[in-house]
C-alpha cells in the first residue's frame, strides 16, 4: 500500500487489489489505542466553553440594569450580545486555517486565553462612564469564541474511539449550553436591581466579573498544563490513516475547495444554518413574544429561556448516545429535524392560549429537538466529509448559522412588532419545512465510519497539495472486515 501527503492528511494510492486486514498491520499503520487523558482534555474544554457562552448572555439577561448603570440605550447592551454573532463570521476563516496549519493545542490556548483577558478587561469597566471598556472586553470574547465553537467535532475524532466520538462531540457541546444555562440563572442573583444604590450595583458587577476572571485564569491554567495536541496512539483506524501528513503540507484553501465541491456537506450546510438560525432567533425574542401575551412574566419568560436550555442539553447528549450506537447519521439527523419542526409549529399555534405553562412545555419540547440537532450536524458533517478538517467543517456549519441567526432575527423581529409573534413564528415554520426538504435530498456517504469498520469501496478523496495540475482522486479498496477484527 502506497501512502502519498497532501491536504494535510494522508491521501490513500489506489491498489490494484483489496487489502486484508493483515496487509494493514504490515504496511505499519499505527496501532490504534485510547488514552485516559481523553476526559481530561474534553472536561477543559467544556468548562472554558462553559465560561465562554455565559460571558455572551451575562449582559442581556439583566440588560436593565447594565443600561441604567452605564447610562446607554438597551441597543448598547443588545450590542454586547450581538457582537458575537458579528465577529464569527469574517473570523472563521483565519481561526480555521489556525486549527488546521498550527493544531489543536494552540488553538485552545487562543481560546482559553482570550477568554481570561476579556474577563479581566471587563473587571476595569466597574464605572458608570466606562462601557467602551466592558465592550473592548467583550469584543475579546466574541474572538475567543471563534477559537472555541469549531472544536467539539476535532476534539471528538482526535481523541475519542469509535464508538464515543458522537457521544464526546455532543458533550463538548453541552458545555457551551450549560454556559448559556448559567447565564440565565447567576447574573439576576449576583447583580439584583439596585439601581437606586450605584455604588451596590458596582459592587455587585464587581463580584460577577472577578469571578468569572478568577474561573477562566485557572482554566486557561489547566488548558496550558493538560491540554495535548493528540494522543500518543490514535483512537481509531481513520485518525490512523490521518497521521502520516505533516502539518506544512497542507493546503487549507483547497480544503475549503474540496468542501464546497461536496454537495451533500453543501446542502447541510444550508439546513444547520436554518435550523441553528431559527433557535439563535427564537431564543433572542423569546421574552419579546412571552411578554406580548402574559405581561409581566419577565421570571417565567427567563424560566422557559432555560427550559429551552436544559431540555437541549438532554437532547444533545441522548442524540450523540444515539449516533455512537446506530451510526444512523442521516435518518437520525431528519426524524429530528421533523420532530423540530412539529413541535415549532406547537409552539406558534399554543403560544396565546394564555396557560403558561403549557409554554413552559413546548418549548422545552423545541429546545430538546432543536438543541439536539447540533452535535448532529457537526458529526454528520465530518463523516460525509471526510478526510478534510473537521475543524474547517464545523467553523463553516457555525459560520451558516450566525448567517442565517442574524437574518431570522432581524426578519422575525420585524414581524413581531409589526404583526404579531405568530406571524414571527409561521416565518421560521415555513423555513424549517424547506430545510426538512433539503435534508431528505442530502447523500449519506460515511466516509469517516466506513474507514473504521473496513467496509468495500470507500471513496476518500484528496489532491495532493504540491500537485501542479487537478489529479484524478485517489481510492482506497479496504477489504469488508468487522470492526472487531481490526
Amino acid at each position: 500500500m502506497c501512502w502519498s501527503k497532501g491536504e494535510g492528511r494522508a491521501t490513500r494510492s489506489a491498489p490494484s487489489q483489496p487489502i486484508s486486514v493483515a496487509s494493514f498491520k504490515s504496511a505499519g499503520l499505527p496501532r490504534t489505542a485510547l488514552s485516559p487523558r481523553r476526559f481530561v482534555v474534553l472536561l477543559i474544554f467544556s468548562l472554558y466553553s462553559l465560561v465562554n457562552a455565559f460571558q455572551w448572555i451575562q449582559y442581556s439577561i439583566i440588560s436593565n440594569v447594565f443600561g441604567g448603570f452605564y447610562g446607554v440605550t438597551l441597543l448598547h447592551i443588545d450590542w454586547l450580545s450581538m457582537v458575537y454573532m458579528v465577529a464569527y463570521v469574517p473570523l472563521i476563516f483565519p481561526a480555521t486555517w489556525l486549527l488546521d496549519t498550527r493544531g489543536l493545542r494552540l488553538t485552545a490556548l487562543l481560546g482559553s486565553g482570550l477568554n481570561c483577558l476579556g474577563a479581566w478587561i471587563k473587571c476595569g469597566s466597574v464605572q458608570q462612564h466606562l462601557f467602551w471598556v466592558t465592550m473592548l472586553g467583550q469584543c475579546l470574547c466574541s474572538v475567543a469564541q471563534v477559537f472555541i465553537l469549531g472544536l467539539p467535532s476535532r476534539i471528538a475524532s482526535v481523541w475519542f474511539g469509535p464508538k464515543e466520538v458522537s457521544t464526546a462531540c455532543a458533550t463538548a457541546v453541552l458545555g457551551n449550553q450549560l454556559g448559556t444555562a448559567v447565564g440565565f440563572l447567576l447574573p439576576p442573583v449576583l447583580v439584583p436591581n439596585t439601581q437606586n444604590d450605584t455604588n451596590l450595583l458596582a459592587y455587585n458587577i464587581s463580584t460577577m466579573f472577578y469571578g468569572t476572571s478568577a474561573v477562566a485564569t485557572l482554566l486557561f491554567i489547566l488548558t496550558a498544563i493538560a491540554f495535548k495536541e493528540k494522543p500518543r496512539y490514535p483512537p481509531s483506524q481513520a485518525q490512523a490513516a490521518l497521521q502520516d501528513s505533516p502539518p506544512e503540507e497542507y493546503s487549507y484553501k483547497k480544503s475549503i475547495r474540496n468542501l464546497f465541491k461536496n454537495i451533500p456537506f453543501v446542502l447541510l450546510l444550508i439546513t444547520y444554518g436554518i435550523m441553528t438560525g431559527a433557535f439563535y432567533s427564537v431564543s433572542t425574542l423569546l421574552n419579546q413574544m412571552i411578554l406580548t401575551y402574559y405581561e409581566g412574566e419577565e421570571v417565567n419568560a427567563g424560566r422557559i429561556g432555560l427550559t429551552l436550555v436544559v431540555a437541549g442539553m438532554v437532547g444533545s447528549i441522548l442524540c450523540g448516545l444515539w449516533l455512537d450506537y446506530t451510526k444512523t447519521y442521516k435518518q437520525t439527523t431528519l426524524i429530528v429535524y421533523i420532530l423540530s419542526f412539529i413541535g415549532m409549529v406547537i409552539f406558534t399555534f399554543t403560544l396565546d392560549l394564555g396557560y403558561i405553562i403549557i409554554v413552559f412545555v413546548t418549548g422545552g419540547v423545541l429546545g430538546f429537538f432543536m438543541t439536539g440537532y447540533l452535535p448532529l450536524g457537526f458529526e454528520f458533517a465530518v463523516e460525509i466529509t471526510y478526510p478534510e478538517s473537521e475543524g474547517t467543517s464545523s467553523g463553516l456549519l457555525n459560520a451558516s448559522a450566525q448567517i442565517f441567526g442574524i437574518l431570522f432575527t432581524l426578519a422575525q423581529g420585524k414581524l413581531t412588532s409589526d404583526y404579531g409573534p405568530k406571524a414571527g413564528n409561521i416565518f421560521l415554520c415555513v423555513w424549517m419545512f424547506i430545510g426538512i426538504i433539503l435534508t431528505a435530498l442530502i447523500k449519506s456517504d460515511l466516509r469517516r465510519h466506513n474507514i473504521n469498520i473496513g467496509i468495500t469501496n470507500v471513496d476518500v478523496k484528496a489532491v495532493p497539495a504540491d500537485s501542479p495540475t487537478d489529479q484524478e482522486s485517489k481510492t482506497v479498496m479496504l477489504s469488508k472486515q468487522s470492526e472487531s477484527a481490526i
